[in-house]
């Protein structure tokens, strides 16, 4: 590799594309992904077809690629990523510097999801699943257990598709926009419908997953609901689904691969599924008639109030700002939203907290018909997208950079080897074991 400083004599040292990729420990073309997003510049090569690159600029992305990879921040040592795609503040949040309720209110969410993968937005956009990636996926999630989680149908059917797609390492920026466009229709195809009626594998996708998680008629105002949710949850910046998404595409899985990673840690309470949590707060409320012998025996139990506060806003959240709004022109959606504000109010006698997204949600799903878990699917197709675009992004940086060292506090080094159980001992300590479990 040449030195990248300007030789004596020039006022500007250039790299052919080979010299730069080598110095940014990149392939070649993710290089031009720097030059496409901004972060670097190009110069044709007078009557030939590379390009060449400022040797100077190189090596200040290099350098910058280099500390973002320790994990060094200016936050206390916390992990911290640069990201183009999503700013959150303390009353709202921006997709690509552009107001995220705005967008999701005025456009649909294919639309949303264009914006966040590409920087443009495309009218009528629809997505499409071709068949054999639907057939694949419907085989393999109708082969689960009748009780399986809607988590876990996305993520055999992504793993489903993944084999079906022979070009599924091509990690390009066009293959990966295929990708996106095919998955995320296929995952909505590979849930069983919620009634008898045929399945819809065609038309917006909001339309599509309302007939797996409702057996209810759409009508257009609910339709427009469960759009707006989709695109108010696309993205929230570094959510630990997303991180995880971004640590498998920094050792460079393929989209499916990980989508797969933020599937599996969506499930948890504290993230996906707090919207289930909140839906059945929701009903026990309904049941009961007042709010407050229900929120007395979660205290009592020691359990947090689901669908209340959110340690990004302290104040309220904007996409539940949003979704509030759609549910009052939902007639049939009073008697949860009346509930939902006893919970708030009930709540605010022992801590002041907000509604957040999840208890919007659970107000849509409980009065719309839809199991309890189907706010975690919302979240999880919706995601998807966000998934993909920060997928996209971690593809154009150095790969493995998401290698944070670990701080061992354990026994200090060099220890004896372990002295092996006597038999006797470790059949005594299994059977202990075993009645315990029993």
């Amino acid at each position: 590799m040449r030195d990248p400083e300007p030789s004596p004599g020039h006022a500007e040292r250039r790299l052919t594309t080979k010299e730069a990729a080598e110095l940014l420990g990149v392939k070649p073309e993710t290089v031009y992904a720097y030059v496409s997003r901004g972060q670097l510049s190009s110069r044709r090569v007078p009557g030939g077809r590379g390009s060449t690159f400022d040797a100077q600029e190189v090596e200040t992305l290099a350098k910058r690629n280099r500390r973002e990879s320790s994990g060094s921040s200016s936050s206390g040592g916390e992990l911290s990523v640069r990201t183009r795609i999503t700013l959150i503040e303390p009353n709202a949040y921006y997709f690509r510097g552009v107001d995220a309720t705005e967008l999701a209110t005025h456009h649909t969410y294919e639309e949303v999801a264009e914006w966040l993968w590409t920087g443009r937005l495309r009218p009528g956009m629809t997505f499409t699943a071709p068949e054999p990636s639907v057939a694949a996926a419907r085989r393999a999630v109708d082969a689960l257990p009748e009780h399986t989680g809607p988590t876990d149908r996305l993520r055999v059917a992504a793993i489903a598709a993944a084999v079906a797609d022979p070009l599924r390492f091509d990690l390009s920026e066009d293959a990966v926009l295929g990708t996106a466009r095919t998955l995320i229709p296929t995952l909505v195809a590979a849930l069983p419908p919620a009634s008898r009626r045929r399945r819809l594998d065609d038309g917006p996708l909001a339309r599509r997953l309302w007939t797996c998680l409702s057996g209810k008629e759409a009508d257009e105002a609910s339709l427009r609901v469960i759009d707006t949710a989709l695109a108010l949850l696309v993205d929230h910046d570094l959510a630990a689904s997303t991180l995880a998404v971004r640590v498998a595409a920094s050792a460079r899985a393929h989209a499916y691969a990980a989508v797969s990673a933020g599937l599996g840690v969506l499930e948890g309470p504290l993230h996906g599924a707090a919207s289930g949590l909140a839906h059945r707060l929701l009903l026990d409320v309904l049941d009961d008639g007042d709010a407050a012998p229900v929120i007395a025996e979660e205290l009592r139990a020691g359990r947090r109030i689901p669908g209340l506060g959110h340690r990004l806003y302290p104040g309220e959240d904007p996409r539940a700002r949003v979704l509030f709004g759609l549910l009052e022109e939902l007639p049939h959606a009073a008697p949860a939203l009346a509930a939902a504000r006893d919970i708030v109010a009930t709540t605010a006698r022992h801590t002041p907290l907000h509604a957040n997204v999840d208890l919007a949600l659970a107000v849509f799903t409980a009065s719309s018909g839809m199991p309890a878990t189907a706010g975690e699917t919302i979240f999880a197709v919706a995601r998807t997208a966000g998934w993909i675009a920060h997928a996209l992004e971690e593809y154009g940086e150095r790969p493995l950079r998401m290698r944070p060292s670990g701080h061992y506090v354990g026994p200090k080094p060099p220890q004896a080897l372990p002295t092996p159980e006597p038999e006797e001992d470790s059949k005594a300590a299994e059977k202990s074991r075993s009645s315990r479990s029993g």
